[in-house]
């Protein structure tokens, strides 16, 4: 998505949230200082490396989804690309799925991120004016390849193509690094895993925006976007509930 665009998306979000730009900006300042030279360098390029061309599977953490069954896929040119959301990552480890990308935001398990880097992963980081703790704590654990991204502004060293959650935003990123096809798994919009009410209300508006967000991505984005159900059976994303408007 073109920052123009997004930059619209972001201001109705952060009025609904009441996020304060001042802190992202200072969480996406202590990201770039603790990424290596290396990782800041062409960090889309780099995410292009690896999903230009291929089917990317981008795995959800909906109660009870577990990991995607890969299996069920028909065999194809180029082995498709899992990309794991945040706490999705330690279901894909569980099944020895070892994810091609992960996005966080470093408020899930961190532990199997850390391990999936290890192991071969592309770990995007994400900033924002709640985890400059997490990203001085966590980035320097990591002992693989990283990008860092945020909400704002193009800046050389993070990326921004778009996507509010880890799950849409890995979405997002599958399209822009040139994904043929783009499978969701373990998207459920509807369900919250969470106790408090006054959490699971907040997390509720996030899926909301989530799900808008995909909607419009489906509506405008080049490559088309699937929910993959249970039986193998493929289902073009329901744009229904809600419109491509930021309102």
């Amino acid at each position: 998505m073109e920052y123009a665009i997004w930059a619209e998306r972001y201001r109705a979000i952060q009025a609904e949230f009441g996020f304060p730009f001042g802190r992202e900006e200072e969480s996406a300042d202590a990201l770039v200082r603790r990424l290596a030279p290396d990782d800041r360098r062409d960090p889309l390029g780099r995410v292009r490396a690896r999903l230009h061309g291929r089917d990317a599977i981008v795995v959800g953490l909906a109660p009870g989804a577990g990991p995607p069954p890969v299996w069920r896929l028909a065999a194809g040119d180029v082995p498709p690309a899992v990309i794991a959301a945040d706490g999705a990552t330690a279901d894909c480890l569980r099944a020895g799925l070892v994810p091609t990308v992960v996005t966080t935001d470093l408020d899930g398990p961190v532990p199997s991120e850390v391990s999936a880097n290890g192991r071969g992963s592309l770990v995007v980081v994400h900033a924002h004016g709640d985890n400059r703790a997490a990203i001085e704590r966590w980035v320097p654990e990591f002992p693989g390849p990283l990008a860092g991204s945020w909400a704002g502004p193009p800046r050389p060293a993070l990326l921004n193509v778009g996507g509010f959650t880890d799950g849409d935003r890995a979405a997002f990123l599958a399209e822009a690094a040139g994904a043929r096809k783009i499978l969701l798994w373990g998207f459920d919009f509807d369900r919250v895993d969470e106790p408090d009410p006054v959490e699971q209300a907040r997390k509720r508006a996030k899926l909301a925006w989530a799900e808008r967000l995909l909607a419009e991505l489906t509506a405008t984005g080049r490559c088309p976007v699937r929910l993959w159900r249970r039986d193998g059976s493929e289902l073009p994303y329901p744009t229904g509930r809600y419109s491509t408007s930021t309102r």
